[in-house]
């Protein structure tokens, strides 16, 4: 087994841009590959960064992560309502799992959502996705349900942010 040198407080969460396109649509077509997406998704959020999490006035964002100018991960948020947002796209390059990525880039959403007052948050994760539906319940999000589409089992999560906005970081 290879052991790679990076550690999650080596890698920077940025918004994306256009220059980063490449490396999440390589991030993207990982999961299809995998198995690991809808068989019904698109991935038009993907093609369209701009009208997917960069037309509401800063509240939908989409980031990557990145070590030595390498994109090595990814994650969205979309605002679906006045105050529910969807986490979306949350994936790190097979070279980097396990590493603390996907934690480091799952509390920048979280936090990214208590800003903008959000007081529910909701994503939706395949069954095969093991180490992801751990994070997540260690994140503090439930399961609401499970439900099966064309053979493929989906698995429905949230988390409420109820909190006093005084105490809000």
């Amino acid at each position: 087994m290879r052991t790679l040198p990076i550690m999650s407080d080596q890698i920077t969460i940025r918004t994306a841009s256009s220059e980063d396109m490449p490396c999440i649509r390589g991030l993207f077509e990982a999961g299809v590959h995998e198995g690991k997406i809808q068989i019904n998704d698109s991935g038009a959020d993907i093609e369209n960064l701009e009208a997917g999490y960069f037309h509401d006035e800063g509240r939908s964002n989409f980031w990557v992560a990145e070590s030595t100018q390498q994109v090595v991960g990814m994650i969205g948020v979309q605002c679906v309502g006045d105050e529910i947002a969807e986490i979306r796209r949350l994936r790190v390059h097979g070279d980097f799992r396990r590493r603390g990525i996907g934690t480091d880039l799952l509390n920048h959403a979280l936090q990214f959502c208590r800003k903008r007052d959000y007081v529910k948050i909701v994503l939706e994760v395949r069954v095969e996705r093991d180490p992801a539906i751990h994070l997540f319940e260690k994140a503090g999000f439930f399961l609401a349900r499970s439900r099966e589409s064309d053979g493929h089992k989906t698995l429905d999560f949230y988390v409420d942010l109820y909190t006093d906005p005084a105490t809000r970081s």
